[in-house]
């Protein structure tokens, strides 16, 4: 006869694996935890604010990889997306679309033109009154190429993004975000009122 405790052990063993690999399946296909590092986002995203990022959005694919199996829809202007740092994959980013596949996109003086008209941007913030000369505040016209977005940040005057590196590969991009199930920035300091909030 099996003694109790090996039995126990036996069904623990069993549950916590289980429970592991629901929680791979969900990660590879449904839902991922994401925490916001930095300012970039600003006021849209907080620091410290820790997200929920649909991938089953934009389609399904062969877990830990970029084949994509099926394609349920493309990103849209507007969407705030996670998706692997051009320069470093090893990083996720978050930012937001704002040029899609074939459009034409330019900065003059902070305003964002895409096919030639202004966008209406009410979610942005600038911290710096300064008109610079640099990519940050202007940019010559650049042209999406096929599969790629360029994605910028709601927190213009200190992002990091497709105005310094370029676009984004369609195949990189992991998710849309969806909502914030927590916001803290220390025990002290939890922001109750963000969780549950969609993220737009």
């Amino acid at each position: 006869m099996t003694p109790r405790w090996q039995k126990m052990l036996k069904e623990y063993t069993e549950a916590i694996v289980i429970a592991f690999i629901l929680a791979m399946i969900i990660r590879a296909f449904f839902v991922q935890a994401f925490k916001i590092p930095s300012g970039s986002m600003l006021e849209t995203l907080q620091i410290g604010d820790h997200l929920l990022v649909s991938k089953l959005i934009y389609g399904v694919k062969v877990p830990f990889t970029d084949i994509e199996v099926v394609e349920f829809s493309q990103p849209e202007r507007g969407d705030v997306i996670v998706f692997e740092y051009p320069v470093n994959p090893s990083q996720d980013f978050i930012k937001r679309v704002i040029g899609l596949p074939g459009d034409t996109v330019e900065i003059r003086n902070k305003d964002v033109y895409v096919n030639g008209k202004k966008l209406d941007e009410p979610y942005v913030q600038h911290t710096d009154s300064r008109i610079l000369e640099s990519l940050r505040d202007n940019m010559a016209p650049r042209t999406v190429p096929e599969n790629e977005y360029f994605v910028m940040g709601d927190n213009r005057d200190e992002s990091h993004d497709s105005r310094f590196w370029g676009f984004v590969d369609r195949h990189k991009i992991e998710g849309k975000a969806w909502v914030i199930y927590w916001s803290w920035r220390g025990v002290s300091n939890i922001r109750w009122n963000r969780i549950g909030d969609i993220v737009r």
